[in-house]
């Protein structure tokens, strides 16, 4: 009788502790279903996210549903998506908030409804989370900074095309590197209040104007050194520098890699990259989540790396990784 009895017990508080992961779909299926929204889909980096959450959730026997914008600055498609997932009650959600005010109150309700948040890449504003899963952004950004007046050793002028508004990763970003350069006396920043905006495109036109207004008579440009902050406007960087034949003739620091920007870097048109890790993001991402539904503490903010990488370096094995990330090893084609 007492095995009988300590039997339902078990099955009852299996029952119960499926349905405070969820709401009915999940806790029906018995599956751990966590839903992941990046900032967008199109970008290398996102791809990479997503290899590293399907790596943790093959690893830890989850499903995870990946679903997000195609484009970085549509906040009202991200916001849906949360609701969306909230009304469906999946398990948990992993975040990258494109923008750190706009998803507060999203979040918010799933807090409320007794689903958990993890926000991996960009910050958010208030507490209604779980961890914060991210690059030391601030970190990265000064690392480029640094570099970029070593190599200016008798100092120079210097521009920065900002990302985007509301963006609290790329803002750290951007800061760091303010903060860097402003510590060297004889550099002087001649811009760095202009948006690239989310697509390349866009950051293309921004870049080239802000460029365009510090050229020479003679055609030369009037700039020594630039940074960008993420994928899309060092692509739209590489490209205003190629177009207007000032490549190799300014020393240039982007954000993140991708094969053309790779290459940009192997040609001698980028100094230097400033790289993450987001396939491990995307991994300790999903991987927090689950610790936190098996009931295991996890830390509120939690650092997935940060590196510079100049041309020297970009045959070591561990750069290469970075650089060439197999993402097929995790994504169906």
């Amino acid at each position: 009788m007492r095995t009988r009895v300590a039997a339902l017990a078990a099955v009852f508080i299996a029952t119960f502790l499926a349905g405070a992961c969820g709401s009915s779909s999940p806790a029906e299926s018995g599956k751990v279903t966590i839903a992941v929204i990046p900032k967008g889909t199109s970008h290398v980096f996102w791809q990479s996210i997503h290899a590293g959450a399907e790596k943790a959730a093959q690893e830890l026997g989850v499903e995870i549903i990946w679903r997000g914008p195609l484009r970085e600055d549509d906040r009202a498609s991200q916001v849906a998506e949360v609701e969306g997932f909230i009304t469906r009650g999946v398990s948990g959600i992993v975040l990258a908030p494109l923008d750190e005010a706009a998803l507060v109150g999203p979040v918010g309700d799933a807090s409320r409804a007794k689903i958990p948040v993890v926000i991996i890449d960009s910050g958010l504003k208030g507490s209604d989370y779980v961890s914060f899963v991210a690059t030391d952004n601030r970190k990265g950004g000064s690392l480029a900074g640094d570099a970029l007046a070593n190599m200016l050793p008798k100092g120079g002028k210097v521009v920065m095309l900002r990302y985007a508004e509301g963006s609290a990763s790329t803002l750290d970003r951007e800061e760091g590197f303010l903060e860097e350069i402003g510590r060297h006396t004889n550099i002087q920043v001649l811009s760095a209040n202009q948006y690239g905006g989310a697509d390349v495109e866009g950051a293309y036109k921004r870049g080239e104007a802000m460029l365009h207004g510090f050229r020479r008579p003679d055609g030369s440009l009037d700039v020594d050194g630039i940074f960008t902050p993420n994928e899309s406007t060092t692509l739209a960087m590489l490209r205003v520098l190629a177009d207007s034949g000032w490549a190799g003739k300014v020393r240039f620091i982007g954000f993140d890699a991708s094969d053309t920007l790779v290459k940009g870097m192997s040609d001698g048109h980028i100094d230097a990259l400033v790289l993450q890790n987001p396939v491990n993001m995307g991994y300790l991402g999903v991987k927090t989540m689950v610790e936190h539904l098996q009931g295991r503490p996890v830390e509120k903010r939690i650092d997935t790396g940060v590196q510079l990488v100049s041309r020297d370096r970009m045959n070591d094995p561990a750069v290469q990784e970075l650089l060439h990330p197999d993402l097929s090893r995790w994504l169906k084609p």
